[in-house]
């Protein structure tokens, strides 16, 4: 595993649960999105965090890695501004693009898994870390179609994105729990063919079956929400991960629909105890 100075357990700060965040048990980090962060001020939450010294990380959706447009510099300086403002120990982004054209999606879109996207992800990511003071980990996404004409498997893609920039890798189980879903693959086959050593920290998040028909051959299909419960099968995926290579930092992930504290507080520490990590183990 990437060697950083980040561990144990964390949680996505929101404005929302700003005050659960901060009575959480054993509070190892937190992230929070760069897009919603003015550096000259951040939000006074988690400035409150990082001063208790809690690793505060920021964590990006709308750089656009993936585009054929290029690197937007500003956004990538917005992020760069945020790691300093923090203190980060890393930053985070998508493994995606949301730019077409100049024109934003308003979603993180999947890549063409071929040679010549590849091409253009390793030379964005590059010009982002000559632009960073901090390490850059890559988180790859849930994706609801794949692009025909695959070149790669996503292990395989992966792979050579992180060997050809250095990047670490932000592995999102719920993500692979989606895609296997939706792929109708093995999720714990896609863990063994994943750069595990390159793992800075890992997601788990909500999300919820939606019912297809199958009389017809319609499967159905599972939705990342972040909104729902971490469900069962996420869990179990978390510690399979484990019991390959236990990462150094895991954090639960919710971007709405908050549930009171006192359940947010026990998700949190099913996940710290899932993961066998310390503080709210005891």
């Amino acid at each position: 595993m990437a060697d950083l100075a980040l561990h144990g357990t964390g949680v996505g700060w929101r404005p929302e649960i700003a005050g659960v965040v901060d009575d959480l048990p054993d509070l190892g980090f937190c992230e929070v999105i760069a897009e919603s962060v003015d550096p000259a001020a951040p939000p006074r939450g988690v400035v409150e965090l990082r001063d208790r010294g809690v690793a505060v990380i920021p964590h990006g959706v709308r750089l656009s890695l993936g585009s054929a447009d290029g690197l937007d510099r500003h956004r990538a300086e917005h992020l760069a501004a945020c790691a300093v403002a923090l203190g980060a120990p890393l930053v985070s982004e998508h493994v995606s693009f949301t730019r077409v054209a100049g024109r934003d999606a308003g979603h993180l879109l999947p890549l063409p898994r071929t040679r010549e996207a590849l091409d253009v992800l390793v030379a964005n990511v590059t010009a982002t870390q000559a632009v960073l003071d901090v390490p850059l980990a890559l988180e790859p996404i849930a994706a609801l179609f794949d692009w025909p004409g695959a070149e790669f498997t996503e292990a395989e893609f992966l792979t050579r994105l992180l060997d050809r920039t250095g990047a670490l890798l932000l592995l999102d189980v719920a993500n692979v729990h989606a895609n296997a879903r939706n792929r109708g693959t093995d999720p714990r086959a896609v863990l063994d063919a994943l750069p595990l050593d390159r793992v800075a920290y890992v997601h788990v998040a909500g999300g919820s079956e939606h019912a297809g028909d199958a009389a017809h051959g319609d499967p159905g299909v599972y939705h990342d929400t972040h909104t729902d419960a971490v469900p069962a099968e996420v869990l179990a995926l978390l510690g399979e991960l484990c019991d390959r290579a236990r990462p150094p930092a895991v954090m639960l992930e919710r971007d709405g629909h908050y549930p009171p504290a006192a359940e947010l507080t026990a998700e949190f520490t099913t996940i710290a105890r899932t993961a066998r990590l310390t503080g709210a183990l005891q």
